[in-house]
């Protein structure tokens, strides 16, 4: 008897050990498949890319580093990278108050913001499938069970039943295949896109306030030089009107004059439209109603940023719309790999404790406890099989997405090249055209002067006249917008390289041209 005992005691242990091993290998076999990724191999596109940019002033340097400076490199995006603030290199104070203005304050940054907390909840969200779901519930139920279930004949009367349960459930979806991981990888990539686009906005918002602001100063200088100009035309009306008095010219002379002076007026009027509607737009990028928003008349002083030599076109990297069309293209590639892990079974496991009675009074009693697992000690294996082509479409789509992704990425990336070298281009070409301005604005006016001189004498018409201060007005306007074409075009260089020149250092970065 004792040997028999012995005997199914020792079955019993191969039994126990037999199971623990059977749940271990279990465990295991889980463990691998969930390590298990379909994700595509995720790799940056290379894009043939030029070697430094077209238009960029170029180094007299010969050594190695500095031949190199303007090379592209595989895009490592960089736009996490602190740029500072850039603005300061026009030295402006009120620039500078008006950037911190705008960034405390602008609605569209805030809204950017909103958008990433949005898509760190959904990483959140995402990475809790990684953790068991564990609910719990209490409450009665109404049932009445069927004789066939109690193993009772047909016509056995089964009366009603009401069940009074207190149960916890734990839920959990095993990582088969990589399906949650995909899922959180997509969801961190999309985290990712959301932070770059709101430093994408955000140094969006920063050139737009600069542009504005040097765009309002310009008119602050047209302004200025109509004043100059209207105040110039009233002396040459009281000229005219005098020597017309005196008799020595006729009332033609007179009436040029006048119309000389309407016309400067009405002109100005149109810049001062130009104006009020400049100052409204600050107002809306500061974050305020343009009641609330004056800003003083302050003509523009030209300024200009040097633009180093040798700029490396690795500086691209910095840009958060790149940096934002490469995560998407991650995200995209995860979901690639989730659609793939569609096509293969899924392992939920579930299961649950707690009290069930007759009777609210006998819930909580030990005798009352009871428990609920799913087949297979707990587990629930679904396999697909037949499902009309609807994971294949999803497939299909993921991989399509994928490829737009990609093409929208190298898109960006052109589109960053040619902003960049059109406002390189822009800088070089405004420079000659400034020096071109000049000569024609210091011609003008010795044109005028002379002709102011020989109209006292008699020599010309006063219509001689009008025609040279004419030719002034215009050319110092033209030369007022250079200036003011020249601050905005140093504002979108350093919009489109991301925030700034980087690393590279330029002796005469922050120059300021001589006040006029």
């Amino acid at each position: 008897m004792k040997r028999l005992e012995k005997t199914a005691g020792a079955r019993g242990t191969r039994a126990t050990r037999g199971g623990a091993m059977q749940m271990l290998a279990s465990g295991l076999l889980i463990a691998l498949l969930a390590a298990c990724s379909l994700d595509p191999a995720y790799k940056r596109p290379d894009m043939n890319i030029p070697s430094a940019f077209k238009e960029a002033p170029h180094t007299d340097a010969t050594d190695a580093s500095a031949a190199s400076a303007g090379q592209w490199k595989p895009a490592q995006p960089s736009d996490a990278l602190s740029r500072g603030e850039w603005w300061t290199v026009f030295g402006d104070d009120m620039l500078n108050k008006l950037e911190e203005q705008a960034l405390e304050a602008n609605q569209d940054l805030k809204a950017a913001a909103a958008r990433v907390r949005q898509s760190r909840a959904a990483l959140s969200s995402a990475r809790s499938a990684w953790f068991p779901e564990i609910d719990a519930g209490f409450g009665p139920t109404r049932e009445k069970l069927s004789p066939a279930s109690q193993g009772l004949p047909q016509n056995a009367n089964v009366p009603p039943l009401t069940l009074w349960r207190a149960q916890s459930t734990v839920s959990y979806e095993a990582d088969l295949f990589g399906r949650v991981s995909s899922n959180v990888r997509a969801a961190r990539a999309d985290s990712q896109q959301s932070e770059a686009l709101f430093r994408s906005v955000q140094l969006a918002l920063q050139a737009d306030v600069a542009a504005a602001y040097f765009s309002l100063r310009e008119l602050d200088a047209e302004r200025d030089l109509y004043n100059r100009t209207i105040a110039l035309r009233e002396e040459g009306v009281k000229l005219v009107k005098r020597r017309f008095d005196e008799g020595e010219v006729s009332e033609l002379d007179l009436s040029q004059a006048n119309n000389s002076l309407a016309t400067a007026r009405a002109e100005a009027v149109g810049v001062e439209r130009q104006r009020a509607a400049a100052e409204h737009s600050l107002a809306i990028l500061l974050g305020k109603t343009p009641a609330e928003f004056t800003f003083p008349q302050q003509p523009l002083v030209p300024v200009t940023a040097r633009v180093p030599a040798g700029l490396p076109s690795a500086l691209l990297e910095r840009r958060p719309d790149i940096a934002a069309a490469e995560r998407a293209m991650a995200a995209a590639n995860a979901r690639v790999g989730l659609a793939k892990s569609a096509f293969f079974p899924k392992l939920d496991i579930t299961g649950s404790f707690g009290y069930e009675s007759a009777g609210l009074g006998e819930l909580f009693m030990w005798s009352s406890r009871t428990f609920l697992l799913g087949p297979f000690a707990g587990t629930a294996l679904t396999l697909p099989i037949f499902d009309g082509g609807r994971r294949k479409a999803q497939l299909a789509q993921a991989r399509a997405q994928f490829d737009e992704d990609v093409a929208l990425y190298r898109s960006q990336v052109l589109t960053a090249f040619r902003e960049v070298e059109d406002n390189l281009a822009d800088l070089r070409l405004l420079d000659d055209q400034i020096r071109a301005q000049g000569d024609a604005v210091s011609s003008a006016q010795r044109a005028a002067h002379l002709s102011q001189t020989q109209y006292r004498e008699g020599q010309v018409s006063y219509l001689d006249v009008l025609d040279s201060e004419r030719s002034v007005l215009v050319a110092q306007r033209q030369a007022s917008q250079l200036a003011g074409s020249q601050a905005v075009a140093t504002v979108n260089l350093i919009r489109a390289l991301g925030g700034g020149w980087g690393d590279v250092k330029a002796s005469d970065s922050t120059d300021q041209v001589a006040k006029r």
